[in-house]
């Protein structure tokens, strides 16, 4: 019996979400006191669009590191789930800098 006639394997899109957030996590890490990657996926036909919304340390190369954000989800969503990615949007929503952790409100200084 063909592969296509013993049924459609369906992976939801929260699942790829999680493998998306965990690669970014992989490829940057977790700033210091920053919070860790999130993913959103659309997933239409073998294909999932990703969106990651990610902190990063303050100096870095901010292209650089988002370039391997989206190298490591590409290669994790592809490796695992078996679909290809057409787009991966990374998000910087804040850059975490020694000074500020240091200033942070409740901080000791």
């Amino acid at each position: 019996m063909a592969a296509r006639d013993r049924g459609a394997t369906v992976i939801a899109d929260r699942v790829v979400a999680k493998i998306a957030a965990q690669a970014a996590r992989e490829a940057v890490g977790v700033p210091e006191g920053g919070v860790p990657p999130r993913a959103a996926v659309v997933v239409r036909h073998d294909a999932a669009r990703v969106r990651i919304s990610l902190e990063l340390d303050y100096p870095s190369d901010i292209g650089a590191r988002c370039g391997a954000v989206r190298r490591r989800v590409v290669e994790r969503v592809s490796g695992l789930a078996g679909m290809a990615v057409p787009e991966v949007l990374v998000l910087v929503e804040r850059l975490h800098s020694p000074h500020s952790r240091d200033t942070a409100p409740g901080s000791p200084r």
